[in-house]
């Protein structure tokens, strides 16, 4: 009888040290909590600035996603992705984010239906109407799906598509990419909500830069992120440093030494500068005017101070031999009519990215017209980077250009674009020197510093960094009298939809954000996709190999350890 308690007092002991040690291993691995990402892109890690952003969440986010239900697999993929970064997320947002997956529309009539589309479209989510081949290979059936998801914090929401395109790439290709870009469009937007305030941006006016109905695209767009400024240069004293960047877009007036100074200084205090600027004047309006114009310097008087801060914007033309825009020429009459066809133009060149800077990593390509080619200056404490370049066939035609439609009628060679990638927009950063160090006279800075009481640099205290893009048409948005102002990017010759926008908010987000989140459009997935042809084909062996295979091997063991169990003992009865 002792030895039966005994025994089961030592059962006993042991159960309980069991539970014990299991309790006291969970709340270590609690504590101590560590995810390892073994894959070769870090598909599953996310980057430093979005980590502290999740980590510092004061209130509940909640993330609804639309993507859910019978999916092709490509979109399968897409929500698989969103539900691996949304885990990852929770794991260091803790309880202060929650999310779900659903399908608006399942299981609603028609009439409930057709509200759902209209409360979405108000939020900017738009159906994609998927045409889907039937297994059966009988014809397409159609499925409307919701690629996107509404964030919410704080009684403030926001939405996001989780679909991106992308000129260059395939329906695969695109699909990919948007999975790379999850993280960022989800921090992004988290980021927005819960920033009390918007940061503040100037426009700057003055010197003949564009403000009209081809800018209210952007500067519409700008104003969701930002709050935006227009200041007149002429008007102010300086450019105050309550403005994280300042825009300075197509000048056509040449800066005084005076305006100059006011921009130097602003930059030397620790201000961002995005510049977009056409050394030439050329409008194409003047060619429907006359077969041929003339594309001349505006003299704008910007050489001294934008090479002392790293580059050089050349008064001349990039002329692209394999990635331009076509534009309608009538080459003669059908009958009565105009015969119009769209003929190559390479003063049109569009820029696919392949510079892996955040800024412009995997996006689509740029729209440029009429762009200058640029330089960058030998100056070892400026770090320059080349965001877009022309293609490897394309050249420079110095000032003045004479550009006539009539070089259409002769087919361009090859070998006389030798020059490749040629900067057409430039990323600089460094501590900047003054333009106007040893410069200023001493009568001037005298009232500058005692009657006005400003502060004067000739170097910025910490690392600073502006953007020069050769060409202030990359912000121009077109204007229909039918449609009034289009897209900024787009171009209604050929129907398309260039990355202009995103590039330019990716410019400014680049220069004003503090958390740094850009670095996570840096993360890039590997496309591993199967041959369509081979599953089509071995469809059958490969799911008796995936099926009947385990439950064969299975059985065989199961029938060998009984067998062998049975020979076992038979021996010993």
């Amino acid at each position: 009888m002792k030895e039966k308690n005994a025994l089961k007092n030592k059962v006993l002991t042991r159960f309980i040290l069991i539970i014990g040690i299991l309790l006291l291993i969970n709340i270590i691995s609690s504590r101590l909590h560590k995810r390892i990402d073994v894959t070769s892109e870090k598909r599953f890690s996310l980057s430093t600035p979005t980590k502290k952003l999740l980590k510092g969440l004061k209130e509940e986010v909640v993330i609804e996603v639309y993507l859910k239900g019978n999916l092709p697999a490509g979109f399968q993929r897409l929500s698989e992705g969103a539900q691996d970064v949304l885990q990852e997320f929770q794991a260091y947002g803790g309880s202060k984010l929650r999310f779900k997956f659903f399908n608006p529309i399942e299981g609603k009539n028609d009439n409930e239906k057709v509200e759902i589309f209209k409360q979405l479209s108000t939020k900017g989510i738009n159906p994609v109407n998927l045409k889907i081949q039937r297994d059966d290979d009988d014809g397409y059936s159609e499925k409307i799906i919701f690629p996107a998801a509404k964030i919410s914090y704080n009684q403030k929401e926001t939405s996001i598509s989780l679909l991106e395109s992308h000129m260059s790439m395939t329906p695969d290709e695109r699909l990919n990419y948007s999975q790379s870009l999850l993280e960022y469009k989800f921090a992004s937007a988290i980021k927005q909500l819960i920033i009390p305030g918007k940061k503040k941006v100037a426009y700057l006016v003055g010197e003949g830069e564009i403000i009209s109905a081809n800018t209210i695209d952007m500067l519409t767009t700008i104003e969701k992120y930002y709050d935006l400024d227009t200041i007149d240069i002429n008007q102010n004293i300086e450019i105050s440093k309550v403005y994280a960047a300042t825009i300075i877009c197509k000048p056509s007036f040449p800066f005084d030494e005076k305006n100059k100074f006011k921009i130097d200084q602003y930059v030397m205090q620790g201000g961002h500068l995005l510049w977009m600027i056409d050394p030439l004047r050329m409008e194409l309006d003047s060619l429907r005017r006359s077969d041929a114009t003339m594309a001349v310097d505006y003299g704008l008087n910007l050489e001294d101070i934008l090479f002392k801060y790293g580059v050089r914007i050349n008064p001349d033309l990039v002329e692209d031999f394999l990635q331009c825009n076509p534009i309608p020429v009538t080459v003669g009459n059908i009958g009565d009519q105009p015969d119009i066809r769209q003929l190559p133009w390479m003063y049109f060149p569009f820029s696919i990215p392949s510079s892996k800077h955040p800024i412009v990593n995997n996006m689509d390509a740029v729209m440029f017209t009429n762009v200058s080619s640029m330089d960058t200056i030998g100056n070892p404490e400026i770090k320059k980077t080349i965001l877009l370049t022309s293609s490897e066939r394309s050249r420079r035609v110095p000032s003045p250009v004479r550009i006539s439609l009539s070089s259409l009628k002769f087919k361009p060679q090859a070998e006389m674009f030798k020059e490749k990638n040629i900067p057409l927009a430039v990323l600089l950063e460094g501590k900047f020197q003054s333009a106007f160090a040893n410069r200023v006279d001493p009568n001037f800075l005298r009232i500058y510093t005692d009657s006005l009481k400003k502060d004067y640099a000739i170097e910025c205290e910490q690392p600073n960094k502006m953007i020069v893009v050769s060409d202030g048409d990359v912000f121009i948005n077109d204007f229909s009298q039918n449609r009034g102002p289009m897209e900024c990017g787009y171009y209604k010759v050929t129907d398309q939809l260039f990355a202009n926008k995103t590039f330019i908010l990716n410019c400014l987000e680049y220069l004003t954000d503090d958390y740094g989140l850009l670095e996570a459009r840096n993360k890039s997935l590997q496309l591993r996709l199967l041959d369509g042809v081979r599953v089509k084909n071995e469809k059958i062996q490969w799911q008796l190999l995936n099926i009947a295979l385990p439950i064969a091997l299975i059985l065989m063991f199961a029938s060998a350890y009984f067998f062998f169990r049975k020979k076992k003992y038979e021996g010993k009865v």
